[in-house]
C-alpha cells in the first residue's frame, strides 16, 4: 500500500474516533472523560474504529487501481456507512452492555461518513498530499506514447509526467524538451526523474523493449505497466486499439465465478419484484397516457440479442409513431427525434419507458446491470467494424449499465466504439459491488435526466 494510500486510512482512523466523540457531544452536550476511554469505553470506541475501517476495504476505498469520481467516492462511502451500521447493530443486539445505544451508534457513523469524504476528496483530489501524486516515465515517444502523455496531464493532480524515454526505430509524436532520456539509459533516468511508475507505449516492442533496464527498475520497486492497463486504470474503460488476444487471456480478470453468478441473479429477482410491486399501482396511469397521447398499443416489443448472442423481446412503453420505421428499417434514434411521441420525449429522459423491462429481468433475459442489449441489425453492423464487438455478449444484457451511466446516448458507430470500451471494462471487473455502484450513478443520471433520446 502507498503512502499516500496508508495516511489515507491513518485519518479515517481519526476521523471515525472524532465521529463519535462528536456524537457523543451532540447527543448529551458534553465531552466524555479521559477516564471514559479505559476498560469498556476504549472497547467500545475500538470496535466502532476497526468495524468502519474494514467497512472502508471492503466497498474497496483503499484499492490504489480505482480513480473514483466524487460521486463514486460518496456512493461507496453510502454502502459503506449502510454495512458498518449492520455490522454494529448486529454486535449491539448480542453484546448490548458492551456497545453504545444504536442512537449513538447511528449519529457517529452518519459524522463518520462526512468527515471521510471531505477526507477521501480532498486527499484524492490532490488538495491534501500533492506530494503524494504518482510521477509517471511514459517509455516511447510514438503516437500511443503521445495518448499516454495526455493522459496523464489530463488526470489532474493523481499524476505528473516525469517525461518520455526514447527507442530506437520508435517515431517522435511527442515534444523533444520532454524527452528525459533514452532506452541505454532507463534505470538512471528513472532514478534522476524521481519516477513511480512506468507505462511502456510502444508502437512495436519487438527488438526495441529495453528488458534488462525494465526489469531492474521492476525489483527496484518501480510499477510498471503497460499502455491499455495504465488507460483502463485512469479512464474506467478499455483501449480497444491497443489490445490483443493475449492480453485479454493473461490480464487479471474477465472471470465471472458460478457464485457471482448465482449473487447476481438472487440480486436481479429481488430487484425486480420489489421494482415491480413499488411501480404497479403507477402503471395503469403511463398506460392511459400514452393510448390518450397516441394511437398505437401501450407496451412496445422488439428483438435485441442477449447473452452468447441469443435474441430476445426487450419490453418497453412505446414512445414512438407506431410507423417509426417505415420506409427506413433499423435506424438509431437521434437528438430531437421527430419520430417520439409528446409523452415519449418524457418517458425516455425520465427512463419510466424502461420500467417493462424488470419483467425481462425476471424471465432472466436480461440482468439490472450489464451492457446494454443491441438490436441483431446493429449487432452484425458493428462486428464487423469494430473489435472485439462480440465479447460483450458475454454476460447478460442490463436494464442500466457502467456504458450507460459513463456516456451519453449512443447513436453512430463512433459511439458504439465509446460505449463497448466501458462495457468490456464492466464485464472485466464485473462484482455485486461494482452492480451497487453502477446503480448508484444511475439514479443521479435519471434524476438529471442525462443520456436518453
Amino acid at each position: 500500500m502507498s503512502k499516500r494510500y496508508l495516511a489515507m486510512m491513518v485519518g479515517d482512523v481519526f476521523c471515525a474516533g472524532t465521529a463519535m466523540l462528536a456524537a457523543f457531544l451532540l447527543r448529551f452536550g458534553e465531552m466524555p472523560h479521559l477516564a471514559d476511554f479505559y476498560g469498556l469505553g476504549g472497547f467500545r470506541l475500538a470496535i466502532f474504529v476497526l468495524v468502519m475501517i474494514f467497512s472502508a476495504f471492503f466497498v474497496e476505498l483503499y484499492k490504489q487501481d480505482k480513480e473514483l469520481t466524487p460521486f463514486d467516492l460518496a456512493g461507496r462511502i453510502a454502502i459503506e456507512l449502510v454495512l458498518g451500521f449492520f455490522v454494529l447493530s448486529v454486535i449491539f443486539f448480542f453484546l448490548p452492555h458492551v456497545m453504545e445505544k444504536r442512537g449513538i451508534l447511528l449519529l457517529s457513523v452518519i459524522i463518520f461518513g462526512l468527515f471521510q469524504f471531505l477526507w477521501h476528496a480532498g486527499s484524492r483530489g490532490g488538495l491534501i498530499f500533492p506530494a503524494f501524486a504518482k510521477r509517471v516515465l511514459i517509455l516511447g515517444t510514438g503516437p500511443l506514447a503521445n495518448q499516454m502523455g495526455s493522459l496523464v496531464v489530463e488526470s489532474g493532480s493523481n499524476y505528473v509526467l516525469s517525461g518520455y524515454v526514447s527507442c530506437s526505430r520508435e517515431p517522435v509524436y511527442v515534444p523533444a524538451q520532454s524527452i528525459v532520456g533514452s532506452e541505454d539509459g532507463l534505470y538512471e533516468t528513472v532514478r534522476r526523474q524521481k519516477a513511480d511508475k512506468i507505462v511502456v507505449s510502444l508502437g512495436e516492442r519487438r527488438g526495441v523493449f529495453p528488458l534488462k533496464d525494465v526489469l531492474s527498475c521492476k525489483l527496484s520497486g518501480i510499477e510498471v505497466m503497460d499502455a491499455p492497463s495504465f488507460y483502463e486504470r485512469v479512464t474506467g474503460k478499455l483501449l480497444i486499439e491497443s489490445i490483443n488476444p493475449s492480453w485479454f487471456i493473461f490480464s487479471s480478470g474477465f472471470r465471472v465465478t458460478a457464485l457471482n453468478r448465482l449473487l447476481k441473479r438472487g440480486i436481479d429477482i429481488f430487484c425486480a419484484l420489489l421494482g415491480g410491486a413499488f411501480f404497479l399501482p403507477f402503471l395503469p396511469i403511463v398506460a392511459l397516457a400514452i393510448r390518450f397521447d397516441s394511437p398505437g398499443p401501450v407496451l412496445f416489443r422488439q428483438e435485441r440479442v442477449g447473452e452468447r448472442e441469443k435474441p430476445f423481446y426487450l419490453f418497453k412503453f412505446r414512445t414512438m409513431r407506431t410507423d417509426a420505421e417505415k420506409g427506413t428499417g433499423a435506424v438509431w434514434a437521434q437528438k430531437d427525434d421527430p419520430r417520439v411521441t409528446r409523452l415519449g420525449r418524457f418517458l425516455r429522459k425520465s427512463r419510466i419507458d424502461e420500467i417493462p423491462q424488470l419483467f425481462n429481468v425476471l424471465m432472466g433475459d436480461m440482468s439490472l446491470v450489464g451492457p446494454r442489449p443491441e438490436r441483431p441489425e446493429f449487432v452484425e453492423q458493428l462486428k464487423k467494424v469494430i473489435p472485439y464487438y462480440s465479447e460483450r455478449h458475454f454476460v447478460k444484457p442490463g436494464v442500466t449499465g457502467w456504458a450507460q451511466v459513463r456516456y451519453p446516448y449512443g447513436a453512430s458507430v463512433e459511439d458504439a466504439v465509446e460505449k463497448l470500451r466501458y462495457d468490456l471494462y464492466y464485464i472485466k471487473n464485473l462484482s455485486v459491488a461494482f452492480d451497487i455502484m453502477i446503480i448508484f450513478e444511475t439514479v443521479k443520471v435519471v434524476l438529471f435526466q442525462r443520456g436518453g433520446r
